[in-house]
This record gives C-alpha cells, structure tokens and sequence, in this order.
C-alpha cells in the first residue's frame, strides 16, 4: 500500500476513534470541550515549536558567512525541491544527526549537528539535508499536529471519562463497561495509530529525498551512520524532541515486535531496503 494512502487510513481510524469517544463518552459539551483543549494546546506547539526545537537542541542559527558549505548545500536542495529558503541552523553535538522544525515551508528551520558534518561526505550529506527538506515539503510537522490534536482529544475524553466513572452520570450516559473499556483501549489504539502515521511520514520523507538528489543509495548508506552513530555516541537531549531527528538519537527506535508499534521511526534495515529498491538494475 503506497505511504500517502496508509497515512489516510491511519488518519481516518484516528478520526472515528474520536468521533466515536465523543460520543461514547463526552456527549456535545465534554468532546467539545476536549476538542478546544487539544486543538488549543497543540496550536501553541506549532507556531511555537521551532523556537523550543531549537533551544532543546542548543542549535544555534547560522548565516552563510558562518557556515558557507552548509548554507549553500542546503540552498541547492531546497531550490530543487520547490521551497523557499529555510532557516539553517547547527547544533552542538558530536552525534551526526538532522531535524526540521516549522508550522509551515515559509518559517522551516533545517538542523544538523557538528558530527554530521563531520563524518558524512558530501552525498550522504546532501541526502540527509534532502531528507528534512522533503519533511518541509509534504508539511509533516502540520500533519503530525493534527494526528497529536486527535490523539489529545482522546486523552482528555478519557480524563473525562474517569471522573464518569468515580462519580456517576445521569441515567442516560454511558455504561460503566463501556466507559471501562474505553479506558483500557482507546488512549493505547490512538497512539498507536499516531505513532504509525509517524512511521509512514518517514518512508515518504525517504522517498521524496532520493528523488531531490537522484541517489537514494547516498541516503541509505548516511542511514546506517546515523543508526551505528545513535548506539554508540551519547546525545544529551529531552525524549520529547528527540522523534524529531531523522534517527531517533536515543536509540528508541530499536527492536521489533511490539517495540516496533511503539517506535516513532521505522527500522533502519526496513528504510535502507526500500532506498535501495529504488534502484534501477541494468538488465543483464
């Protein structure tokens, strides 16, 4: 199933999980209430979010006179993807690694870290630059506040629903095993489908940046430094910011099963396998 069409079935299960919350358990007034919570809470991270990126990293904005390289790398991608200029800036840290932050392509901050510039050649470099960009491209930061203000819906219906429960409603509510059940299962499936629309906005990111650069190999080969780098270079940063990285800087994202439908970023083997298909072969 194609990225784009996984992430609207994602979304679309988020939005009947709310739909069926407010009803279930807030009736008019309570999902009401619960929507302008949400909405009003994440709308603040949003317009707010590149400035609390920014410090969480200790990053720093730079101008072309400082970072010339840098700057003109970022420049020469953003112009073949379509954008205007970004916002560069440079974090800190020895771990190589990359973010994008902003509400919107206007306001887009693209990150890296001192240890990206140091270890990746000049490809990998551009496929990661392109990576971010492809993020700014498709609005993922806008895309992922929707799915948190959702989510977040859910999460203040069930506070709601707890109060149901310790203090009773009129006759006509909800039954207590349903609003038990809800509880128990509707938080956990709302992450879980953030979490996977999450996933999906990489691969697209993915795929998106192997097209601005024309080498998705140079992706996947920066891929696997990043990964190696993440186990084995410490990063000091807050677990609330760290999804935002294209590698989870603290390694969050390792292991399978059920690590994996609580992980924010795909499996590297599974991203660096799809750059790779992308390839064509010369016949033989």
């Amino acid at each position: 199933m194609p990225s784009n069409l996984r992430v609207f079935v994602l979304m679309a299960g988020l939005t009947a999980l709310v739909v069926g919350a407010g009803q279930l358990i807030g009736g008019p007034t309570g999902f009401a209430m619960a929507l302008v919570l949400a909405v009003g809470m994440n709308a603040f991270a949003l317009f707010g979010s590149s400035r609390f990126v920014l410090r969480a990293y200790r990053a720093r904005v730079v101008t072309e006179r400082e970072a010339p390289g840098l700057y003109r790398t970022v420049d020469r991608l953003r112009q073949r993807a379509g954008l205007p200029m970004p916002t560069v800036a440079l974090a800190p840290h020895a771990q190589p690694n990359a973010f994008a932050t902003g509400r919107n392509p206007t306001h887009a901050v693209i990150c890296v870290t001192e240890g990206l510039l140091r270890v990746m050649n000049q490809e990998e470099l551009e496929g990661v630059i392109a990576h971010e960009l492809a993020h700014v491209r498709n609005r993922d930061m806008l895309i992922q506040t929707v799915a948190a203000t959702m989510a977040g819906v859910i999460s203040h219906l069930a506070t709601l629903a707890q109060f149901t429960l310790l203090f009773g409603g009129d006759e006509e509510g909800p039954s207590p095993i349903g609003t038990l059940v809800f509880l128990l299962v509707a938080p956990l499936a709302a992450i879980l489908l953030q979490l996977g629309i999450s996933r999906q906005r990489e691969f697209k990111a993915d795929a998106v940046a192997a097209e601005i650069t024309g080498r998705p190999l140079a992706l996947a080969g920066a891929l696997r430094r990043l990964d190696a780098a993440a186990h084995e270079i410490p990063m000091a940063v807050s677990p609330g910011v760290a999804p935002l990285a294209q590698v989870n800087p603290l390694a969050a994202h390792r292991g399978g099963g059920l690590a994996r439908l609580f992980s924010t970023h795909p499996p590297i083997a599974e991203r660096v396998g799809r750059l790779e298909a992308m390839v064509v072969r010369p016949a033989a």
